[in-house]
């Protein structure tokens, strides 16, 4: 191609970009970076705990406590895509929601005070699930469907 030559701009993904960024989107990005701060707090609460506290097995807790932390980066990576309006950022947000949702079942089947921390979390996983999935969310990240790829 020459350099006077310019490439056609694809006009599918200009159009999903342009205009305002449905509340959708910005929503769905919210409850993943809701979810990321939740996990990074937890991370922190529990390496704190491990190197002050005097737990079972202090090795065990510094390793759940950094890996809580590290778990962290996909929910806040996926928002800031969403809120960039990056069409890979869906696919990790679904998988974060997706993992979300047994881990919300595994602490509404506790005979605890962990049974609203798992309803909060089954709402939020549901609901950004939702958003994430809407069509609306879909078209202003430029995803195209099977067979619709022009």
């Amino acid at each position: 191609m020459s350099s006077q030559q310019k490439p056609a701009p694809d006009t599918a993904t200009a159009d999903a970009t342009a205009g305002p960024r449905p509340r959708r989107l910005t929503y769905a990005a919210a409850l993943a970076a809701l979810e990321g701060a939740a996990l990074v707090a937890g991370g922190l609460w529990v390496l704190v705990l491990g190197l002050t506290g005097d737990p079972d097995d202090r090795q065990q807790a510094v390793t759940l406590g950094i890996t809580l932390v590290v778990l962290a980066m996909l929910p806040l990576l996926a928002a800031r895509g969403l809120l960039l309006r990056r069409g890979w950022s869906r696919g990790p947000a679904v998988i974060t929601q997706l993992m979300a949702l047994p881990v919300a079942y595994n602490l509404l089947q506790a005979d605890s005070m962990a049974i609203p921390a798992g309803i909060a979390l089954a709402v939020v996983a549901v609901a950004a699930l939702v958003l994430l999935v809407n069509g609306e969310t879909t078209r202003a990240l430029g995803i195209k469907g099977p067979g619709r790829a022009e």
